[in-house]
């Protein structure tokens, strides 16, 4: 449909008036010149990326349980006391202790080949000589349901073409059980991701109590997709899993915690980072390294520029959030008395990648003042506020009330990597990495600094 020209004209006019007003609007005027210095200094340089892959160069990936986690914490305490932050310290918590073990996994017909293969966090292993049998491939629960019958002592692949990560993670976390309720002796799962160079992606999974425990891994896409040509042309594929995970008691663990606190009204918090865990895979630059130095150089370049607002601002480096979340709960636990003073809650967990803006949850009311201070976001391309903001070390307090936001990114590669080796440091742009740091930076500092808190009701 065309429009004729004055009814652009009056379009634009309306576009531009309201552009206006909302750079005009109280909150824009007040904290223009604070947002854009936090801008200008995130990205005057390259330091939130400089220090996250000195952090994964140093200690690699940081799976609960394992020394390189609690040295990465070690590392990351001492550096925010470096910098001059406030009440540093680690909150102990109790963490899942999986270890993957050796694992491997052989087609031994039609012909002998080596497929790599991620066991999936929390199953259990094989015997020692490793499971020998023929597969059954299906496409999705409804399958296997109506084909359980041939299930039977084989091993099921679960070929799930990747829709959507809630959709297509499901067989991930449940395939095991639902396989050994037909009869089967082990499952794999294609690699949850929606592009592969023939890398499998790690996951937790869960075991329904009511039925038999049979061990399960991730294959790649494109092995899923080999066996299916094999079994399309009746070719029956047998296959040798091997793998010696093993669960062992609750490990010590931490939350790095550090703040700068509020001039006026201290005992009022917006809480701000992202998971200090990741896989036993890459790096764990992108999920979630980056998120938690994101989130602290925001917090550093507050001090830096002597932006002390109102309220406490404190970012979190939440522990195991990737085979648990026992960070996010001990948090909430730790917390729970001062949680009604919790103004805000602000959590990078998918990757910090080019931000659009952020997504947030919280009442209408609370939204309009979000919406205003997004504003101060425009010159970087980040002025937008999607519904739906939060994650999944921030969900315990959310659930208690708290308002909560997240980073809207571009996600477009973000499953490319996701729980894979791939996850490492050159997947991820200096500038974009700066960009994220000065989205979370003026949200938590005006929403930390607003004369009046976001409104919960």
């Amino acid at each position: 449909m065309r429009l004729h020209s004055s009814a652009l004209a009056l379009a634009a006019t309306a576009l531009l008036a309201s552009r206006a007003a909302a750079q005009s609007s109280p909150i824009a005027t007040t904290y223009r010149a604070a947002a854009d210095s936090l801008i200008n200094a995130a990205l005057k340089d390259s330091a939130a990326w400089n220090r996250l892959a000195r952090m994964t160069d140093t200690f690699g990936n940081r799976l609960s349980g394992t020394e390189s986690l609690e040295r990465t914490i070690d590392w990351v305490i001492a550096e925010m006391k470096r910098d001059g932050l406030e009440n540093v310290r680690g909150e102990p918590v109790k963490v899942p202790h999986w270890v993957r073990g050796e694992e491997s996994l052989t087609l031994v017909t039609p012909r002998r080949a080596s497929l790599p293969i991620l066991g999936l966090g929390g199953s259990i292993a094989t015997p020692k000589k490793g499971i020998t049998a023929p597969v059954l491939i299906v496409h999705d629960f409804d399958e296997l349901a109506r084909r359980a019958a041939e299930a039977k002592g084989r091993i099921v692949v679960f070929d799930a073409p990747f829709t959507s990560y809630a959709e297509t993670v499901r067989y991930r976390v449940g395939g095991a059980s639902a396989a050994a309720k037909a009869g089967a002796v082990a499952a794999l799962v294609r690699s949850v991701t929606p592009m592969s160079l023939r890398t499998p992606h790690a996951g937790n999974m869960r075991y329904d109590s009511t039925v038999a425990k049979i061990p399960t891994a991730a294959i790649t896409v494109e092995d899923a997709l080999m066996l299916r040509r094999m079994v399309e042309r009746g070719d029956n594929p047998v296959l040798t899993l091997r793998m010696s995970a093993r669960l062992l008691p609750d490990a010590p663990s931490r939350n790095v915690v550090a703040e700068l606190r509020g001039t006026t009204n201290p005992d009022e918090i917006v809480v701000l980072g992202g998971h200090i865990d990741s896989w036993d895979v890459g790096q764990g630059a992108m999920d979630d390294g980056g998120g938690v130095v994101a989130a602290w150089e925001a917090v550093r370049l507050m001090k830096v520029l002597g932006l002390r607002p109102r309220r406490t601002v404190r970012v979190v480096a939440w522990t195991n959030e990737e085979n648990g979340t026992a960070g996010g709960r001990a948090y909430r636990d730790a917390h729970r008395a001062e949680v009604e003073k919790h103004v805000l809650a602000i959590e990078s967990d998918e990757g910090v990648f080019r931000p659009r803006g952020v997504a947030f949850s919280g009442t209408d009311s609370a939204t309009a003042i979000v919406r205003q201070i997004a504003r101060l976001l425009d010159r970087i391309g980040a002025g937008g506020v999607e519904p739906d903001g939060g994650g999944a070390d921030i969900g315990p307090i959310a659930q208690l009330g708290v308002p909560a936001m997240s980073p809207d990114v571009d996600g477009t590669k973000y499953f490319w990597y996701h729980h894979t080796e791939a996850d490492t440091m050159d997947k991820l742009d200096p500038h974009e990495v700066a960009l994220c740091v000065a989205t979370m930076a003026v949200m938590a500092y005006v929403v930390a600094d607003l004369p009046s808190p976001l409104p919960r009701r």
